[in-house]
């Protein structure tokens, strides 16, 4: 009897304390005097039913359009038990991602180079770690570079025109899993130097492991949360985010593929040239000056495998936004394949890096897809130390996660008339020029753009133009009428298979 009291007191003071905590958390923002959202419910605060029913995307708008329409340039709100900073003035977003970057020069993701060698990404590190690794790494993805990678991504192209030749006698195809081979493909070989064949072989290990990367699990969110809500105590015990088995794939095949080149002096135009180079050297042979300090072999695998996620996905998941639009709207379609063709007619029949790259009627296409469909829903960022909002007496707390809400500013009607039409003339250098700045931000802006962001669109472009030249897209009874994501992956990516009717020209 006496040892039962004692557990139920125990359960009581746990619970007292865990309600305690959690009242103080969710009057993090009030207590500061800061705007927030009345409403917030038990552990999910202000993100309810997100990565279950509702994608990120949806929780974020539906928060950001509530601020906006009280007339809030920010606000503060709780994700699960974080406080976080919504930004909503584009001003204000300027000034975190570029007027005071030294400030918030970090993104707040989790990366432990021991513990958790594949997380120590680009991406994901931090102050004077990522400011090397980025002075390494940009002489890389010049344009230079990107010419010499383009023949491989071209002869996949090819591989990718065969393919849908081959089965377009079908009438429909299902675009999304085609396109995802085929990005699969094109980082196989220009990050690992490796023939993926997934256009062949569905079943290849490169494409399994690469999708598992953006399923969250709920263990997994957990341990995410609670990395970010305490970072020091996650490193302290050595917290694993990345998938074991994943690791150990990547890893080994990083190892194996080095030792390999470099036993046998083998020469390819690729990502893994340029990072071996880094490795053994501080800098790649033709950047300017010297860069002190080589590459570890864990850090540079931890580089392969970010380029391989930020590749192959979201280039695939562009691409099939892309043909879905242009299938819903033939008139846009066709006089995208009438201004490629025009351009490769006038280059002598050739396409090339060049063509590719400048063909303005592409580029607003390709940029109207990614304002309707962002890779990335949100862009973080973590304040440094504790900072004053200019212009107000709130202040953001040392350690407090900032996130722009990108896939809200991409649908804002003041910024974008009728958000859900697809309409490329948003992009013309006029239409452009009289937006407010910062609320187009598919690569994020500043200092810690994305890096690869010139590769991701040569072959999102490339895809691009090789099927609009032998094809014409058409929707299918089994075409959504409107694109939802799915919950449990955190970029955007539908929920269905994108059928499509595919004939030959």
């Amino acid at each position: 009897m006496e040892l039962a009291c004692v557990v139920l007191s125990l359960i009581g003071v746990l619970a007292t304390g865990a309600y305690l905590y959690l009242r103080n958390r969710y009057n993090f923002w009030r207590s500061r005097g800061f705007p927030t959202l009345a409403d917030q419910s038990l552990f999910y605060g202000h993100v309810k039913g997100v990565n279950t029913e509702r994608h990120a995307s949806e929780v974020s708008t539906v928060n950001y359009n509530r601020f906006k329409s009280r007339g809030d340039a920010f606000g503060g709100i709780n994700i699960f038990i974080l406080p976080v900073v919504v930004p909503v003035d584009p001003e204000l977003i300027k000034t975190i991602l570029v007027k005071d970057f030294n400030v918030f020069h970090d993104r707040g993701v989790y990366s432990d180079a021991v513990a958790d060698p594949l997380s120590a990404t680009l991406f994901a590190l931090e102050g004077k770690a990522w400011r090397t690794l980025r002075h390494k790494l940009t002489p890389t993805f010049t344009s230079g570079k990107m010419k010499q990678m383009f023949g491989t991504i071209l002869e996949v192209a090819h591989e990718l025109q065969s393919y849908v030749d081959e089965r377009s006698v079908q009438g429909e195809l299902e675009m999304k899993d085609i396109l995802a081979r085929f990005t699969t493909d094109v980082i196989g070989t220009c990050a690992f130097g490796i023939e993926c064949n997934t256009l062949k072989n569905p079943e290849n290990e490169f494409l399994k492991y690469g999708m598992r990367v953006f399923e969250t699990k709920t263990f997994t969110m957990f341990k995410i949360i609670c990395s970010m809500a305490v970072p020091w105590l996650t490193k302290k015990i050595g917290v694993k985010i990345t998938d074991a088995e994943l690791e150990s794939f990547f890893m080994k095949l990083v190892h194996e593929t080095v030792e390999y080149r470099e036993k046998n002096n083998v020469e390819r135009n690729d990502f893994l040239k340029l990072l071996i180079e880094i490795k053994n050297q501080g800098s790649v042979t033709d950047a300017d000056g010297a860069t002190e300090g080589c590459m570890t072999l864990n850090e540079l695998a931890a580089q392969v495998f970010i380029f391989f996620l930020a590749g192959f996905e979201t280039s695939s998941t562009t691409m099939n936004f892309c043909l879905y639009e242009l299938a819903k709207n033939p008139a846009i379609q066709d006089r995208l394949r009438a201004e490629i063709n025009r351009a490769i007619e006038s280059n002598g029949g050739t396409l090339t890096y060049d063509v590719v790259m400048n063909n303005e009627y592409l580029d607003q296409v390709v940029n109207e897809t990614l304002r309707k469909y962002p890779p990335l829903e949100t862009l973080t960022r973590v304040a440094e130390r504790d900072y004053t909002i200019p212009g107000t007496t709130h202040v953001i707390p040392k350690g407090t996660l900032v996130q722009i809400p990108v896939y809200a500013l991409h649908h804002d009607p003041d910024y974008y008339a009728n958000p859900e039409c697809f309409d490329p003339d948003r992009f013309t250098p006029e239409a452009v020029s009289q937006r407010v700045p910062y609320v187009y931000l598919p690569f994020g802006e500043g200092p810690r753009i994305c890096i690869g962001l010139r590769f991701g669109l040569m072959q999102t472009k490339v895809g691009l133009i090789t099927l609009l030249r032998q094809f014409r897209f058409s929707p299918t009874d089994r075409t959504p009428e409107r694109i939802r994501f799915l919950p449990k992956i955190f970029i955007l990516t539908p929920d269905t298979g994108n059928y499509l009717q595919v004939d030959k020209l």
